[in-house]
């Protein structure tokens, strides 16, 4: 089983537009509102999939009831710790004429340290059974910076892999508890490094700690720098869409290859396809699964020799400030 760790989770609301402009009003073309984090879109994903999974973090207040009832979904079990504060409510506005998200984070709610020890041992409870843990998303106010350290610390001593997909000195503080894997895009990873190069970015990041760099790359694909070597993973082609649910789906992907045992390169495949067929998507948490199976064919995988060699002039398609 996956266990996915949501500690900022939220209520997502989705506006789909013409085009967006500055300083004028938009007409809402649909709205859609669920369920969301960046743990539990990695969850529904894995969900879809037909993968067993759990959902765990921090809700609190109406918003939080209303995150809990939108969890209703087969092959997925929640067991969030309730906080007194209110959760968080983000907005996407995706611009139909060029595929761009526009992302709007609430800070979440402010958590007591007595709040935080508690789900600490809630976590520690969760983990029988469970062969992957995931932690998604950036850290309500209150928690400290270095929150996702303890917790894979906890899973690592219970034989549990670790998957870590946040940014900031979250990403970097957690670092030193050697999560078995991290998928920071190439904005976090120049913001946590200082290096604007993709393949010299991952390299720090594993120097600190990481046992294994995946990094995207957004529409070019993924670089993996882990102990069993280094490969480029690129998709066939380039789909339109909503790109707020891509990194998501790429870390459910790699979540399940650590459950399945997959190697490196098939992981990869998965990983850019999954991603990849998330895009077409109105919402986060969703895939196309006919899309992930036409593109897995075509996703090419190839090694890298030399890390240094690897040059990355290539943005991320997955917008600088996502969904949490």
């Amino acid at each position: 089983m996956i266990l996915t760790v949501t500690l900022n989770a939220a209520l997502d609301t989705t506006w789909d537009v013409d085009s967006l402009r500055p300083r004028t009003s938009h007409r809402v073309a649909a709205e859609h509102e669920r369920a969301g984090g960046k743990g539990v879109n990695v969850a529904r994903v894995l969900a879809l999939l037909g993968h067993d999974v759990l959902v765990t973090g921090l809700v609190g207040g109406r918003t939080g009831r209303l995150i809990r009832d939108g969890l209703r979904i087969p092959r997925l079990r929640e067991a969030f710790t309730e906080v007194a504060g209110d959760s968080r409510r983000t907005l996407a506005v995706v611009s139909r004429d060029d595929g761009d998200a526009t992302v709007f984070n609430g800070r979440g709610p402010q958590v007591a340290s007595e709040e935080w020890e508690r789900f600490r041992g809630h976590f520690a409870s969760l983990l029988a059974g469970v062969r992957v843990a995931v932690f998604s998303g950036s850290l309500p106010p209150g928690l400290p910076t270095d929150a996702y350290a303890p917790l894979i610390r906890t899973a690592a001593a219970a034989g549990v892999a670790t998957v870590l997909d946040t940014s900031g000195p979250a990403l970097l503080r957690a670092l030193p508890a050697r999560p078995d894997v991290i998928k920071p895009n190439a904005p976090e990873i120049e913001a946590a490094t200082g290096q604007s190069g993709l393949a010299r970015g991952a390299a720090a990041l594993r120097a600190r700690g990481a046992r294994a760099v995946v990094a995207s790359a957004g529409a070019d694909g993924l670089l993996a720098l882990t102990a069993d070597g280094s490969w480029r993973a690129t998709p066939p082609e380039r789909l339109a869409g909503n790109p707020t649910g891509a990194g998501d789906a790429c870390v459910a992907a790699l979540a399940i290859g650590l459950e399945t045992g997959a190697d490196w390169p098939e992981i990869l495949r998965r990983a850019v396809a999954l991603s990849a067929a998330a895009v077409p998507c109105p919402v986060a948490g969703e895939v196309d699964p006919a899309v992930y199976q036409r593109l897995r064919r075509g996703v090419s995988v190839t090694s890298v020799t030399s890390v240094t060699s690897v040059t990355s002039g290539a943005a991320s398609a997955e917008p600088t400030t996502r969904p949490r």
